[in-house]
């Protein structure tokens, strides 16, 4: 049940324990669902970043796991058993064992990660919602609220991938290239390969090749008097690319390949599939390039 947007909690979802309470709150419950066991102690600051997290956490998860939290400072031999030697320490048990844990303060997400593991989906957190209200922004055509989501995300999750391809992505589109860069750079280097993170990197990519470029008006006079010259008509269709003019940037490399697939060590095909990765694959562009490429190279 909801109570003004949140899972109502249920009697018993959060408590405190003590050594004495620990088999029957712990042990015991963990018999019927996975128990949480937040360690911490009233002078660590981690532990006061973790617990609202984690807490909101586990009521979003409702009540498919329990927490239950032990101040090592009154308690210390249930920890000390259990060989925790810093704090936070959060340790899950199942069927009366420790089955898995984190320590340190955590983002959210990750909270959430760490106990989708053991109960399987439990809703979006409150990362997730705030990158579905910064979509729907970008939808409705504001980008301004789209970019103060994003960074609302940026500060409670440095790392969260969607905000930052969304924010940088902003910054693009308004021709910051620069700032577009410094948001991607934010990602963490084992994080490169996110299908999002790649198709920003690529888009600023092409938005670097077409700025060297100049006017379209050029280009297409070189074109027009030389249809063969596939340099010019490869410009071309960077530049317009740059412009959003995404149809028409396909079909000139689409030219070339079906004049010459082999020019300029298969240069052609290898910009339309960055195209495509900076465009998403469910673009309309990038649907419509793909068949095209797909009939041309397999008819």
């Amino acid at each position: 049940m909801l109570v003004n947007g949140e899972a109502a909690e249920q009697p018993g979802l959060i408590k405190d324990t003590t050594t004495q309470g620990f088999r029957q709150d712990v042990i015991t419950e963990s018999m019927q669902q996975p128990v949480l066991v937040d360690f911490w102690a009233p002078w660590c600051g981690p532990c006061k970043q973790l617990t609202p997290v984690i807490e909101k956490a586990v009521k979003a998860a409702g009540g498919k796991v329990k927490l239950v939290k032990m101040n090592i400072d009154d308690h210390p031999q249930i920890p000390g058993q259990l060989g925790i030697q810093s704090i936070p320490a959060v340790i899950a048990f199942k069927q009366g064992q420790p089955i898995d844990g984190f320590m340190g303060a955590q983002p959210e997400s990750q909270v959430k990660a760490f106990i989708e593991r053991l109960v399987g989906p439990v809703g979006p957190g409150e990362a997730e919602e705030l990158i579905a209200a910064a979509q729907e922004a970008l939808a409705a055509g504001d980008a301004a609220g789209a970019s103060e989501l994003y960074a609302h995300v940026l500060q409670m999750e440095p790392e969260n991938l969607a905000a930052i391809a969304g924010l940088s992505r902003l910054h693009l589109d308004t021709g910051d290239l620069e700032g577009a860069k410094g948001i991607l750079a934010m990602a963490p280097q084992d994080k490169a390969g996110d299908p999002a993170i790649a198709a920003v990197r690529a888009a600023i990519e092409l938005a670097e090749q077409a700025a060297a470029l100049g006017d379209t008006a050029e280009l297409e006079r070189k074109v027009a008097a030389d249809p063969k010259d596939h340099q010019a008509r490869f410009d071309l269709a960077l530049a317009l690319n740059a412009r959003d003019r995404r149809d028409e940037a396909v079909d000139h490399l689409i030219a070339i390949i079906k004049a010459d697939r082999t020019w300029n060590d298969d240069g052609a095909r290898k910009q339309l599939l960055q195209f495509f990765e900076a465009w998403g694959p469910m673009d309309e562009a990038s649907v419509a390039g793909r068949r095209k490429l797909s009939t041309l190279l397999f008819s």
